[in-house]
């Protein structure tokens, strides 16, 4: 049994398909398909069930994959024990945060960290909360940057800040002559929100769960885009109206777009740091939650 064979398992029982979890591991399908099944050979035990179509987890093979990720993780920890006993700021770290928070923070919060540290780059990687905690469950990321509740054991989890939520809507729309909007509004026009799997959406529509009642709904829609950069440009072709966390207004073309803010109180998210609570670097989590601090002050938050 080595380490590799471990990782081998664990990455298919993620995937649930031999060529996904070969690409990811960087080797051939056939390599993967061996060494799991000379594994299962060592084992005398049946981790995965296989069909044409799809690969299953035995009830097992669960257990097995439970304990692997635990010495996966704790051969990690050996190798960044020696390194942070050099320099607990010196080497990269890998950090992961979602696709509404990523693209507005990054910009200023890596001047921010290349002041307090210029030996640490950062391996970036966006992505939607279910697969990030994952990642960095199994030691992939070294913390990740998510929107609470965010619940995870054997991780910390450290609230940075709190934005609220503002409207976006196109420039000759009616909202623009008004100060604030009440969330009941939100009813009575075309709603663009991200699509499935974004948590940012879901924490739209509970703190505006008006918008989800069909009876306030009569002739309106919702619509899912893939990003919140391609929703802007189709509320400035005036398709209709979004949501947006207030640190990504900037850059916000005001000869086809208006921001007004909620009226009090607004609905908001709070930002957290997440990160394993066995990991050896706590300087560089430190560095990094300070630059975060330190780029809320340019995003006005």
């Amino acid at each position: 049994m080595t380490l590799t064979e471990l990782k081998y398992i664990v990455m298919l029982a993620e995937e649930k398909h031999f060529g996904r979890a070969a690409d990811r591991c960087y080797v051939s399908q056939p390599t993967l398909s061996v060494a799991v099944k000379k594994l299962e050979e060592e084992l005398g035990a049946a981790i995965f069930e296989r069909s044409k179509s799809s690969v299953y987890i035995t009830p097992l093979g669960e257990q097995i994959i439970t304990q692997a990720k635990r010495v996966l993780d704790q051969a990690n920890m050996i190798k960044e024990l020696a390194s942070s006993g050099k320099n607990q700021l010196k080497g990269p770290l890998r950090v992961g945060a979602i696709y509404t928070i990523a693209p507005y923070l990054f910009p200023f919060m890596i001047p921010a960290l290349h002041n307090a540290t210029s030996e640490m780059p950062l391996v970036i990687e966006e992505d939607l909360t279910e697969n990030l905690r994952p990642k960095l469950r199994n030691g992939e990321l070294d913390a990740i940057i998510v929107a609470l509740p965010f619940r995870e054991p054997d991780v910390v989890t450290q609230p940075i800040y709190e934005e609220e939520f503002v409207v976006l809507m196109p420039k000759k729309h009616p909202w623009t002559a008004l100060k604030s909007i009440e969330t009941d509004q939100l009813s009575t026009d075309n709603l663009l929100l991200l699509g499935k799997g974004h948590c940012f959406s879901e924490q739209v529509l509970e703190a505006c769960p008006i918008v989800s009642d069909s009876e306030f709904n009569e002739g309106r829609t919702i619509v899912n885009g893939s990003s919140l950069e391609t929703i802007r440009y189709m509320v400035a072709s005036g398709l209709g109206v979004t949501v947006l966390p207030k640190s990504a207004v900037t850059n916000i073309n005001h000869d086809l777009l208006e921001v007004r803010p909620f009226t009090a109180p607004a609905p908001k998210r709070t930002v957290a740091l997440a990160w394993r609570a066995s990991f050896p670097r706590p300087k560089a989590i430190e560095v990094v939650s300070q630059s975060i601090r330190e780029a809320c002050k340019h995003l006005d938050l």
